[in-house]
């Protein structure tokens, strides 16, 4: 796997922090909707990670059991041990999960609460369906980055057209989703997609 050595300040760390409180902020539809930002902070601005680092915190966590949130905790592993430590990779998983839970966490208890005693009111309603496209949009972006970084220059048709397939197999049959998945893990390992 690719590794980089970088030498991160005190500031750095708080930057990084930071960024995640701001994520969290914004993350409609979960973590996983602001893979995106994450991407271009972690791996185009600050060069704390390479791509491959950044697709395998994704998929490795997604394929995981567990909460769908793991990811930001192995993308700051990694960037504590490109950093060059064990004590900075915790630090890493420490900084970025305390920065992506902690606002959605308060903000998503309060707005509940909110929600839960003014439920028949016409703007919650309003809200509750407005955010849907938000979150399904925030989610084809997260597909469209991970999907076109594995691709490359070759055009990888058969990972969109097994991507394609897998929708419209999750959406109008009653097939388990894990033969989906592993049927598409045996198709990657094969090396057909």
């Amino acid at each position: 796997m690719n590794t980089i050595d970088i030498t991160l300040g005190w500031y750095d760390w708080l930057n990084l922090f930071g960024h995640y409180l701001l994520l969290s902020a914004m993350s409609f539809g979960g973590a996983i909707s602001m893979v995106p930002e994450m991407h271009r902070f972690l791996v185009e601005q600050q060069g704390w990670l390479t791509q491959a680092q950044f697709n395998d915190a994704v998929a490795i966590a997604q394929a995981a059991p567990g909460p769908n949130v793991l990811f930001v905790a192995l993308m700051g592993w990694k960037v504590g041990m490109n950093a060059g430590s064990t004590f900075a990779a915790w630090l890493g998983v420490l900084t970025t999960m305390t920065g992506i839970l902690l606002p959605s966490t308060v903000f998503t208890y309060q707005v509940a609460q909110w929600g839960h005693r003014n439920r028949e009111l016409r703007a919650v309603r309003a809200f509750k369906q407005g955010m849907a496209p938000v979150v399904i949009a925030l989610l084809l972006a997260t597909s469209w980055i991970l999907a076109t970084s594995a691709g490359g220059e070759r055009g990888d048709w058969p990972l969109w057209l097994l991507a394609l397939g897998s929708c419209l197999v999750i959406w109008r049959t009653r097939l388990h989703l894990l033969w989906v998945l592993g049927l598409g893990a045996l198709l990657g390992a094969s090396g057909i997609v």
